[in-house]
């Protein structure tokens, strides 16, 4: 019998900067929410504006996952990892400076271009790092603490910065804490190579990329631009083109992105339609959670990210179990019932949301049920796609898993707007005279999506504003609720009756 040897002291370094590193890119999804009412008043930006504030970082995050690996494979993962960090301390520097929409979307974007940079190399450093099954664990496990913190914590850090100091600090706090992980990373992180990695797939990560980036647009601009409009169609034709292409690309790649075999394996699709679901539903509907706190309920930016703790928190704490209840009853299992879980939890929010009286109180057993039905989901997801193949194949396999779920959480932010928007639209147009321009009753939308306070030279009261958005919120919740159903019977039957077993240590990833 074998005893693990102690990590080094240097080891311990490379862990706090990977840790930070984390702990860095789940605060920039997780806290931004909780300031996008604030951005709207302060920026005056509109509704489709917050929405690509969120959805760039998203889809930058996609774009670069695939392509990372191989070139920190090739190029050296520690030299990556310090660019990524470079990158992502100077593009939270443009963000806290700019005082332009415009500006920040796209130092968003650069921002997840270089989260995602980070989230691969933490991956790559740990597992050259820590290779003894103890150390190992330890180290993989300190990781998803503190990337779950990150996650769960992150709106009320969000709300409390904005409260103490104002938002720009939301991003500038990365600016030192990039100083701190770059210094960590430089002393503690061993350069390390794969020779054989020598083929980037351009061609798949730019079709792929812009399939989802060209569907986002025609989400989000459609009604604006029209939906049977030649330039909507000719998007969805770029869209629909650039996903065929991807499929092409991957084809006949040497070494491609996507190997698309691995599907055939069932306990990996079946944990991949979970990865979706969870974008689905869970994360993109905490995008717009925080307007509902405070413009629905009237809460300011620490009591909205209190409030919100419900909702992140379970997340936190279920993972333990949802490990030792897919030993013992299979993932097959497991996954589509924390899947039911959030639909429930989604449901029981539109109850609540559509009460008289309105309060946490009212959301929180939904929050509370759709949070543990996410962390029930999210652990064995992850422990079953990289399980479920050959360990050579494992990175590919984790490539999949997190382009699933950004792929699906960038299509769903896009998405729940749209239904928020067109539910107080439906609402305001019963509400409302007859004869309104529809042009300016779609502004007028937009502006009490997006929570913003609505002038009393309108013509519309307050108690049609608030009715309009609880209705706007409902048609988001029932969508939420009733995909992730869908796709859990989906998920249960792809899996079949064999299930799988949980693999190798959790290591948690966003959404």
């Amino acid at each position: 019998m074998t005893h693990d040897p102690s990590p080094s002291r240097r080891s311990l370094v490379a862990l706090a900067a990977v840790c930070l590193s984390s702990l860095m890119f789940g605060l920039e999804i997780s806290s931004v929410p909780a300031i996008l009412p604030t951005l709207e008043q302060v920026m005056h930006a509109d509704f489709i504006e917050l929405q690509w504030i969120m959805n760039a970082y998203t889809i930058a995050v996609t774009a670069v996952l695939m392509a990372t690996g191989t070139l920190a494979d090739r190029y050296g993962r520690k030299r990556v990892f310090l660019i990524g960090i470079t990158a992502f301390g100077l593009a939270s520097l443009v963000c806290g400076l700019t005082e332009s929409v415009s500006i920040l979307i796209v130092a968003r974007f650069l921002q997840g271009l270089s989260g995602g940079v980070m989230l691969i190399c933490q991956v790559a450093v740990l597992s050259h790092q820590f290779r003894g099954g103890r150390a190992r664990g330890m180290a993989f496990g300190w990781w998803g603490i503190i990337f779950g913190i990150g996650l769960g914590f992150g709106p009320i850090v969000g709300g409390a910065i904005v409260a103490v100091w104002s938002w720009e600090w939301v991003f500038l706090v990365h600016v030192a804490l990039s100083l701190v992980t770059f210094g960590l990373a430089q002393v503690g992180v061993e350069e390390s190579r794969d020779p054989e990695a020598t083929h980037l797939d351009l061609a798949g990560m730019l079709t792929l990329s812009l399939s989802v980036f060209a569907l986002a647009y025609f989400i989000t601009q459609g009604p604006d631009l029209g939906f049977a409009s030649p330039a909507a169609l000719a998007i969805l034709c770029v869209a629909i083109a650039s996903f065929f292409g991807f499929i092409i690309a991957e084809k006949r790649s040497p070494r491609p992105m996507f190997d698309f075999s691995v599907f055939r394996i069932r306990p990996f699709s079946g944990a991949v339609i979970g990865s979706a679901a969870m974008n689905v539903s869970f994360w993109p509907f905490m995008i717009y959670l925080p307007i509902w706190f405070q413009a629905g309920l009237g809460y300011d930016s620490v009591a909205a990210g209190t409030a919100l703790l419900a909702y992140t928190l379970p997340t936190l704490m279920v993972p333990p179990l949802a490990e030792r209840l897919s030993l013992r009853y299979r993932p097959g299992l497991v996954i589509p019932a924390g899947l039911f879980l959030i639909g429930l939890g989604f449901l029981a929010m539109k109850l609540g949301s559509s009460v008289e009286a309105a309060s946490w109180l009212t959301m929180l057993p939904g929050c509370v049920l759709a949070g543990i039905g996410l962390g029930f989901t999210n652990t064995p997801v992850t422990n079953t796609t990289t399980g479920a193949v050959a360990a050579n194949r494992a990175g590919m396999a984790s490539g999949i898993d997190m382009s699933a779920r950004m792929i699906s959480l960038a299509i769903n932010i896009a998405l729940m707007g749209f239904l928020l928007v067109e539910g107080v639209r439906a609402s305001l147009r019963a509400a409302l005279p007859d004869g309104i321009d529809a042009t300016a009753l779609r502004q007028l939308a937009q502006q009490i999506a997006a929570g913003a306070t609505v002038s009393p030279e309108s013509g519309v009261s307050s108690a049609v504003v608030h009715q309009s958005l609880t209705n706007g919120f409902g048609w988001v919740l029932l969508y939420g609720g009733l995909a992730v159903w869908l796709l859990a019977i989906a998920s249960y039957f792809v899996f079949g009756r064999s299930g799988a077993k949980a693999a190798c240590p959790a290591q948690p990833v966003v959404g």
